[in-house]
């Protein structure tokens, strides 16, 4: 927590920014980050994580892991080494809180239903009120036994030993959540013993750079995976994951976007370091949307870049493929000319909270006209963006997107934000509202 947030534990006010102009170092992706741990522990040898992302949801990895007998160490501040079980678990029971990781929770669900043993899953109130039915499904129609302890289709669950089957193809709705797939993808090669392991995809695959994500890390961990586009996934039989050695985790693209789009809307230039234009996360692709609105935007290996280009323009795009970090857009759509839509993003509603309903909701405390739909919202600036008090709904997005309303940009001025407990920030980016503090000036260059 940062000094910040232990003077104001239940809110934090941030006054109007004149001016943005800096470089941030970004943490780690939390993407990357527990995929990367679940894959080093379920992996043959001992794997040396540098830059994991230290927030609330690895620390929820973290302790499941160690919960299951996998032993980890952490060396320094940014470095941990996971000593792999080879595709087994110590620990054959176990009772594991989750929180409201979703990253940690759904591909734990699939390995603990593929190894077996008895185990229960369970995590904060919001946790049990976003899906997992069509994961649940696709692994107990080949075998496994997933049982609901709570409302069908949601956490709680408790997982015991299945059988599954010798050759399986499995299909999973791909609409809902991308995890969904991730969890099957890298649970497969545990069942790919002797017959290959098909994935069918049901529906449209949403969120689509996530699961590069994952069939990038698990290449790195000596699985490969043959694609039929995205409507079906095979994985080979005996393949088994192998450690790297030692791998570093990039930093967080999601948490790129509000300093990017500070960088676009008040003067900049503003720098993230730890991503650039190899990154394998697709949020980098933000940038392009900043680019579309009017910002000027310069990419190097390992950074981005972004500077003001005068008054930013509505655009009206999909966005299926970078939900998380479309939502910083629709805040700096309150600088825009005309009015921004965001399309495709149905999958905000199962998320943290239902952030089409949230963003809707605070957006139009500062005066801002906004229409929501079912998958999309769009978003009509105020002629003058009004001081309020923003509730987070215990969404780290929600606090981070509403600090850029403090901002001055070239269409109109700031204003004055209380942001309703701050800490929910420590779910990703425990530090960020120090960092956004030392990107703002409060004079004019």
């Amino acid at each position: 927590m940062t000094q910040q947030q232990q003077q104001h534990p239940h809110f934090i006010d941030l006054e109007p920014v004149m001016h943005v102009e800096g470089v941030v170092r970004l943490p780690g992706s939390k993407s990357i980050s527990n995929r990367t741990l679940l894959l080093a522990a379920l992996a043959e040898g001992t794997t040396t994580i540098h830059d994991l992302l230290a927030s609330d949801d690895t620390l929820v990895m973290l302790g499941a892991l160690r919960s299951l007998g996998i032993r980890w160490e952490q060396v320094d501040e940014r470095t941990h080494i996971v000593h792999g079980e080879g595709g087994t678990l110590p620990a054959h029971e176990a009772d594991l809180f989750m929180g409201n990781a979703g990253t940690a929770i759904r591909p734990l669900t699939a390995a603990l239903a593929v190894i077996g043993g008895d185990y229960t899953l369970h995590g904060v109130s919001r946790m049990h009120e976003r899906p997992i039915g069509d994961l649940v499904d696709a692994l107990n129609a080949v075998g496994a036994q997933i049982e609901y302890t709570g409302v069908e289709g949601f956490p709680p669950l408790r997982i015991r030993r299945g059988h599954i089957h010798a050759q399986q193809r499995m299909s999973v709705r791909g609409d809902v959540s991308s995890q969904f797939l991730t969890a099957l993808l890298m649970s497969a090669p545990l069942m790919a013993k002797e017959h290959p392991v098909v994935i069918d995809v049901e529906g449209e695959l949403i969120s689509k750079p996530y699961i590069e994500i994952t069939l990038n890390l698990m290449r790195r961990f000596g699985v490969t995976v043959e694609q039929d586009g995205w409507q079906s996934f095979t994985v080979k039989p005996g393949q088994r994951y192998a450690s790297p050695g030692s791998i570093h985790v990039e930093g967080d693209a999601s948490s790129a976007s509000y300093f990017l789009a500070a960088g676009a809307i008040a003067g900049g230039p503003v720098r993230v370091e730890g991503v650039g234009r190899d990154s394998i996360q697709g949020d980098v692709r933000f940038a392009d949307a900043l680019e579309m609105m009017g910002a000027t935007i310069t990419r190097g290996d390992n950074w981005i870049e972004a500077t003001s280009n005068g008054v930013l323009k509505a655009i009206d795009a999909d966005f299926n493929h970078i939900p998380d970090a479309a939502m910083t857009l629709a805040v700096a759509a309150l600088y825009a000319e005309g009015t921004t839509t965001l399309r495709n993003i149905a999958s905000w509603r199962v998320k943290e909270t239902d952030r089409l309903a949230a963003m809707a909701t605070e957006l139009r405390k500062l005066g801002a006209t906004v229409e929501e739909g079912a998958d999309y919202i769009s978003v009509t600036p105020p002629v003058e963006i009004q001081p309020a008090s923003i509730d987070t709904y215990d969404d780290h997005r929600m606090a981070m997107c509403f600090s850029l309303a403090t901002l001055d940009g070239k269409a109109r001025r700031g204003a004055r934000m209380r942001i309703m407990d701050p800490k929910c920030v420590a779910k990703t980016f425990p530090d960020y509202f120090t960092a956004f503090a030392a990107i703002a000036r409060n004079e004019l260059f």
